[in-house]
């Protein structure tokens, strides 16, 4: 569904220096310096899949959506979205792509949600018929039919999500874009979003691309995980697998009845605070149980619980911190 071959963005940024003269140098001799947004980024995602797209801040995430949503033209290389380059065919392309951004958003400030629906409706030329049965399926995921009449100016921040989320939807694109969509959502507006990303893939098999910033974003929803650093990819995998291998291991949380922990020469004690231990071991030099069991011929445990790397870990790993 989305081929992405050898993508790179360049930005020239003037150089200015310091004071009156600086300025004054600047309007004879221009310097500028190069910066690489993205450098040389490939990769292909397949119809049906929901990939997480993660980086720390100017990792060049939101670059690289912007390309494949036919916002910036690449400095190099190509986007083809269903086999068609987008660069090329952008009117054809982008009527199969739905693009969410969490800071911005497309429904007009000044209109009721149903008359920015209906604009959208005749941008896209949608058929009365299948608006309606897509109106539907939004309003049996999402609950959207009881704002259709409140304006957009009154709708809280959650609402309005739920409004561009149905808005990308509304032409019944096969690919969607969402950068940072969960942006200052609270818990019960993330629950709904993720309830719609996963209803939607398997309802219509729409290929979702997913930046976020929000761990619990990827673990709820994305099977492979995209990660790039200055621009760069750094890994491109299974998310379990990218796990596996990156933070091959897991923490054994001890509880004991008193604040003495013994020591176990086969994993490491990264935390100690009252009666609660905390090993952290390798998954392929020695079991949980194993572990368990040496401590407790030692000591008496009143409770023991098993944490498993999380994304963070993976995150923090990959970005060299």
């Amino acid at each position: 569904m989305i081929d992405v071959k050898n993508l790179s963005k360049d930005y020239l940024i003037k150089r200015k220096g310091a004071g009156l003269s600086g300025a004054l140098k600047g309007l004879v001799t221009r310097n500028t310096d190069v910066i690489h947004a993205v450098k040389d980024l490939s990769f292909h995602i397949d119809e049906g899949e929901i990939v997480g797209f993660i980086g720390p801040n100017g990792a060049g995430k939101s670059t690289t959506i912007k390309m494949m949503s036919g916002i910036l033209t690449p400095t190099s290389g190509s986007v083809l979205i269903d086999g068609e380059d987008i660069t090329k065919h952008r009117k054809e392309v982008v009527r199969n792509i739905g693009v969410v951004f969490g800071q911005r958003t497309q429904l007009n400030w000044d209109l009721r949600l149903g008359e920015t629906f209906e604009l959208l409706k005749h941008i896209y030329r949608i058929e009365q018929t299948d608006y309606d049965k897509t109106l539907d399926v939004m309003n049996d995921i999402l609950g959207i039919k009881e704002l259709i009449d409140k304006p957009v100016r009154q709708m809280s921040l959650g609402q309005r999500v739920k409004g561009d989320l149905v808005a990308s939807m509304l032409h019944s694109p096969k690919v969607l874009f969402l950068d940072e969509p969960t942006i200052g959502l609270d818990v019960s507006a993330k629950y709904s979003l993720r309830k719609f990303i996963k209803e939607i893939n398997q309802v219509r098999k729409t290929t979702v691309i997913l930046t976020t910033h929000d761990l619990g974003d990827i673990q709820e929803l994305c099977e492979r995980l995209i990660i790039i650093n200055h621009g760069r990819m750094m890994e491109d995998g299974n998310l379990k697998e990218i796990t596996d291998r990156i933070a091959p291991y897991k923490t054994l949380v001890v509880e004991y009845y008193d604040e003495e922990a013994p020591s176990h020469d086969k994993c490491e004690m990264i935390g100690h605070e009252g009666n609660v231990a905390r090993y952290r071991f390798d998954k392929s030099d020695i079991t949980a149980a194993d572990i368990i069991a040496d401590l407790s011929a030692r000591k008496a445990l009143k409770d023991v619980s098993i944490e498993e790397a999380g994304i963070d870990d993976i995150i923090k790993i990959a970005y060299g911190n």
